[in-house]
């Protein structure tokens, strides 16, 4: 009997990870594939609570925190049934807390974040994984090692980095995302240079020469400065859920992602399990997305034999796509199950 895992990343404004992997178990069991296990992932951006809590098991933990423009936040951080705990710094310092979207680029900080890590550090997690993306700021983490005390009083704290930025790249980069002109952009990488340097003297880290270090406005650069490690945010997520413990056993691999596009081979989700399971040699594999671009389509056709299902393929009106989002995620799992059973 076939043994399939489903391990998509979100549907972004549509599906969370769990739900969408639970759509597609759902629709393969109904073609027949009867053990499948579902585990969420997430690139360590936004969704990496959701998944790790999905995959692992655990609860979540209130806190009240320093907002990205100073206010007062109501978030939470996750504890997994082992004890780690995991961190969106999306939650504390992202755009998405800023009011109405209109950012202070050059104020916004990461204190928040800061403060949510040491509430994770006085509520005793042994190890603490802390996913950056949907920024607000740029203050190369400034703010946050403030708010620690420039110190991770010796605990063992991972940054999993969606990107590969450099430090010194992170407001050119993602400056303009984040309502900076380009007069702020260039005030803002000034600000980066005068702090790598003092990242250097203080702390003995050159955070330039990190694979990363620009992730979340140079958060990622600021915590490897005061002792945290930097990994690609797939690989932690991944581990983290136990994915490569039941990889060699699958005899189907699904994911899935709301756009496929040229950065989903760059450490993103799908680009991740789909090598992993090419390592692995596992018989079938399928990709279910929203949409995709053609450049990703023909990139996706040079992997190997690797189902794809698109949503806006399958509907006459795209908005379809993301109001049946569920049960069309669902119905082409059923497909990609039956295909993989030879029916």
């Amino acid at each position: 009997m076939p043994f399939a895992i489903v391990c998509p990343d979100k549907f972004r404004g549509t599906l969370s990870a769990p739900v969408a992997a639970a759509a597609m178990a759902r629709g393969l069991r109904s073609a027949g594939v009867e053990e499948v296990q579902e585990i969420p992932l997430a690139d360590g951006g936004e969704g990496t609570i959701d998944a790790l809590l999905a995959a692992r098991g655990g609860a979540l933990r209130s806190a009240r925190v320093t907002g990205p423009l100073g206010d007062v936040v109501e978030t939470e951080y996750a504890v997994l049934s082992d004890g780690t705990a995991v961190i969106e710094m999306a939650r504390a310092s992202g755009m998405a807390l800023v009011p109405g979207a209109r950012n202070d680029p050059l104020r916004a900080s990461t204190r928040g974040t800061g403060e949510l890590i040491a509430a994770a550090l006085r509520a005793g997690a042994p190890r603490i994984v802390v996913g950056v993306g949907g920024s607000a700021s740029t203050d190369g983490g400034l703010a946050a090692a403030e708010a620690l005390g420039w110190s991770l009083a010796g605990a063992d704290v991972t940054v999993a980095c969606d990107v590969t930025t450099p430090f010194l790249d992170a407001a050119e980069v993602y400056g303009p995302q984040k309502g900076a002109t380009a007069a702020q952009v260039a005030l803002l990488t000034r600000r980066l240079e005068t702090l790598a340097g003092e990242y250097a003297s203080r702390t003995g880290v050159d955070v330039t020469e990190l694979e990363g270090a620009g992730a979340a406005g140079g958060l990622a650069g600021g915590l490897a400065a005061i002792g945290a490690r930097l990994e690609p945010g797939f690989e932690v997520v991944a581990a983290a859920a136990e994915l490569g413990g039941v990889m060699q056993d699958a005899d189907i691999v699904v994911t899935g992602e709301g756009k496929l596009d040229l950065t989903t081979f760059d450490g993103k989700v799908v680009g991740g399990v789909l090598e992993w399971a090419a390592e692995e040699n596992v018989e079938h594999r399928a990709v279910i997305v929203g949409q995709a671009t053609d450049e990703a389509r023909d990139e996706l056709s040079v992997l190997g034999a690797i189902d794809l299902y698109v949503l806006t393929d399958r509907v006459w009106q795209s908005g379809e796509a993301y109001s049946r989002a569920e049960l069309l995620v669902e119905e082409a799992a059923t497909e990609a199950g039956r295909r993989a059973l030879g029916e």
